[in-house]
């Protein structure tokens, strides 16, 4: 295990905004990256867009007019992509408890994605301190995505395949990138002590639950 957190996505996020000497002049209060829109300054809600900067490596808070924009294959250079919203699961996924401990993962609960600067998967854990990268044994990855079609065409850089291990079995998700460092903040904000504590499990139970509803069997994509 590494200790690194990969593709600082979602980090800038919690970052203020750097304040301009017009806006210090004026008093004017400066927003928040995921209050307004990081292209244009539209005012954001809550649940709203992202966009990957692959140069910057990190998630943009877009209002959806931006997002559109790069939706599209090629939209930006290929340097900008639009995170896709939908999700899917695997009932049929396939992966043993050697292949798990192959891949140096010491919690129940790991994304994988493709980050296209490196040329290669990257497998993350969820901790107390943030996404923690795991050294991927490459072979045993090789060998799970030849066992399971759902993993084959994720999009690089926006789309991971979120694995929970729980009760001797596994389950897996398609998701979005965004979806698997929001798992990533639940944690931050509710593990205590060794184990976690009640709370936090009781936050991802409901989120498990939550990924459930929203995603589509089998897989399949519902958009772009």
């Amino acid at each position: 295990m590494t200790g690194r957190t990969p593709f600082a996505v979602l980090r800038s996020l919690a970052r203020p905004a750097d304040e301009s000497p017009v806006a210090a002049a004026s008093g004017r209060r400066v927003r928040r990256p995921g209050e307004a829109c990081e292209m244009c300054g539209e005012g954001l809600s809550e649940r709203h867009s992202h966009v990957a900067d692959l140069d910057q490596r990190r998630l943009l808070c877009t209002c959806r007019a931006c997002y559109l924009l790069f939706t599209r294959e090629g939209a930006g250079a290929g340097r900008r992509r639009a995170v896709p919203e939908d999700c899917g699961s695997d009932p049929d996924f396939v992966l043993t408890d050697q292949q798990w401990e192959a891949m140096q993962i010491p919690v129940g609960l790991a994304f994988f994605f493709r980050q296209s600067d490196l040329g290669r998967h990257v497998a993350c854990y969820p901790s107390p301190g943030g996404a923690t990268e795991s050294e991927l044994d490459l072979e045993t990855w090789d060998e799970v995505v030849r066992a399971n079609p759902l993993l084959r065409d994720l999009r690089p850089d926006v789309e991971a395949a979120l694995v929970r291990r729980r009760d001797g079995r596994f389950e897996c998700f398609r998701t979005p990138i965004d979806a698997c460092y929001e798992l990533v903040g639940i944690v931050r904000r509710h593990w205590v002590g060794f184990h976690g504590g009640e709370e936090v499990w009781q936050h991802i139970d409901a989120y498990f639950a939550d990924l459930r509803r929203r995603c589509t069997r089998g897989g399949d994509r519902d958009g772009p």
